[in-house]
């Protein structure tokens, strides 16, 4: 009798076994890689949408835009998460192995922000000043209106399309100073600012929690204008980009569905909430 009941068990076992192996095979994994900017967000996105589709397994890891496009060129990841457009080079590299020029997905806005320590006097710069700053033409808070003390630049790895994107936009394509500390995130990045009275650094304007947001004026003579949805909608706000997802090519199936989410009024809500603004 016992040993019947252990036969019976194991015949349970084995069976419950290929069901949870079937109901595996039968969800669709979409596997999302790349910028630190867009990290927190796709997570936020990937956590709402698995839980009204259980079908579908969304895996989310940052690493920088560089990381996530050279795993779609790789054939690693499905979607490539970016802070930054696509470079020649690399669709080429796609249109090399794949026959395509990749699938670009504008999926939220931002507006690059600079962030200062609480105690800085300085309440607004112009991108000529920016860009001397981390040119290290300017070197003292005071020479912009500050206290006389020494600026220390903070700012991303060279993975980053946050980095890139500042460099070829702020920098007008100049390398960043030498004494810039480079840091592997952008939550680093302000967790070095807030520690640092002196400090000033970049990155995504959902991060900027604990530290001073510094206007930015397109000259001398405009306003200044930090980081709002009003001023990213109106171009007023001189440091506004596009956040991407990139696929080799165009989405089709669970992606494509989950694509449709993102760009429909939950996925666009959960952009602000995070504190990026929608792209609609």
């Amino acid at each position: 009798m016992k040993k019947r009941i252990l036969n019976q068990i194991r015949v349970i076992a084995v069976a419950l076994a290929g069901i949870m192996l079937f109901v595996a095979a039968a969800k669709k994994t979409i596997t999302i890689k790349g910028s630190d900017t867009l990290v927190i967000l796709a997570q936020r996105w990937a956590e709402k949408y698995m839980a009204s589709h259980s079908d579908v397994v969304i895996q989310v890891t940052g690493g920088g835009s560089g990381v996530g496009i050279s795993a779609l060129i790789n054939g690693t990841t499905d979607f490539a998460n970016a802070s930054r457009e696509m470079k020649k080079s690399e669709i080429d590299k796609l249109k090399q192995r794949y026959n395509t020029l990749g699938n670009e997905i504008k999926v939220a806005k931002d507006g690059i922000t600079l962030y200062a320590n609480a105690a800085n006097a300085v309440d607004e710069l112009s991108l000529a000043q920016i860009k001397a700053i981390y040119l290290a033409e300017i070197t003292n808070w005071r020479d912009v209106g500050g206290d006389d003390a020494p600026i220390v630049l903070y700012g991303r790895e060279n993975s980053s399309g946050t980095y890139v994107y500042f460099r070829d936009n702020v920098l007008d394509g100049n390398d960043y100073s030498a004494t810039m500390q480079s840091l592997p995130g952008t939550a680093a990045v302000v967790n070095a600012v807030v520690k640092d009275k002196n400090g000033i650094g970049y990155g995504g304007a959902a991060y900027a929690e604990g530290i001073k947001v510094i206007k930015v004026k397109k000259d001398a003579s405009s306003p200044g204008y930090a980081p709002t949805a009003a001023s990213v909608k109106s171009n007023q706000y001189p440091i506004a980009r596009y956040l991407y997802m990139y696929s080799r090519s165009k989405p089709t199936g669970a992606m494509k569905a989950y694509v449709d989410w993102i760009l429909g009024p939950e996925g666009q809500e959960l952009v602000t909430k995070v504190g990026y603004f929608p792209v609609k």
